[in-house]
């Protein structure tokens, strides 16, 4: 029964990195490319690592396994979010059926400066308001 789960986790592990390479090839902009690798890859990973720690079944293996499966869920939203943050900042375009482009008020591409939105809001607030009624 154990070696039916090993052989899930690695063959369902695959599909999931194979995903990613086809997200990577199929999706409009980098963004969504980007979204696409880092979920699925990552997923992939944890799956085939599981799978080499059930089959070596040894402390040493075991915890390089877990060690490897902590680091990946630990840099790759990370990871993801620099490569996003870095292909905003130079000019990457959107998809053109992107909806809504929340950094776009916030993000100054002259000085690359970043607010953050409560800065925004605070600026807001202290402009006066037009109460000149027609």
């Amino acid at each position: 029964m154990i070696e039916v789960i090993k052989g899930t986790f690695i063959i369902v592990g695959a599909l999931f990195m194979l995903l990613a390479s086809l997200g990577i090839l199929r999706l409009p902009d980098l963004l969504t490319r980007m979204h696409a690798t880092t979920k699925a890859a990552a997923l992939g990973v944890i799956l085939v690592m599981l799978a080499v720690a059930m089959h070596f079944a040894e402390v040493g293996v075991v915890a390089r396994a877990f060690a490897i499966i902590t680091f990946i869920l630990m840099t790759a939203p990370v990871a993801a979010h620099v490569i996003g943050r870095a292909g905003y900042f130079v000019g990457s375009k959107l998809w053109s059926g992107t909806v809504k482009d929340e950094l776009k008020p916030n993000y100054d591409p002259l000085t690359h400066e970043l607010k953050s939105g409560l800065e925004t809001e605070a600026n807001a607030a202290r402009q006066p308001k037009n109460t000149d009624k027609p």
